[in-house]
């Protein structure tokens, strides 16, 4: 297992995207297994484990990266987001995107759950988000009683 190399110092969306093929070499898996260790024969070898399919926080930021430089910020907002989500049990995640459907919460719930994402984890910008759904569904009359 050969460990990834890290994001050179500025992408270009005309010459690395899309990175699968033009930069594999700045991705990996959770595990640190490159992308071309990612192989039907690895698979049915047993060398490669449902943790090495899921998408690494360095490669949704890249992308974010990608975004960004390609004039779409919003696009590069929630691949940050989903960065930082990466790091929630899938539970947790979907508890939270139910929580945030229109009259699912309170404004109070989901100020906690705002909380708990930056004390817990570190999830400042799915936070902010999270803040800024109750406020908007507070004033369309879309939270919960």
């Amino acid at each position: 297992m050969t460990s990834v190399k890290t994001s050179p110092a500025k992408l270009d969306p005309r010459r690395d995207y899309p990175l699968a093929s033009r930069r594999p070499e700045l991705l990996g898996t959770p595990t640190g297994k490159r992308l071309d260790e990612i192989t039907m024969e690895a698979v049915l070898a047993g060398a490669v484990v449902a943790e090495d399919l899921r998408i690494t926080p360095e490669t949704l930021r890249l992308q974010a990266e990608i975004a960004d430089s390609s004039g779409r910020p919003q696009l590069g907002q929630n691949f940050r987001r989903a960065a930082e989500l990466t790091a929630l049990p899938d539970e947790k995640v979907l508890e939270i995107y139910n929580a945030l459907r229109p009259r699912a919460s309170t404004k109070q719930r989901l100020a906690e759950i705002a909380e708990e994402l930056e004390r817990d984890h570190s999830a400042t910008l799915c936070a902010r988000l999270v803040r800024e759904a109750a406020d908007v569904y507070e004033r369309r009359g879309v939270l919960a009683s």
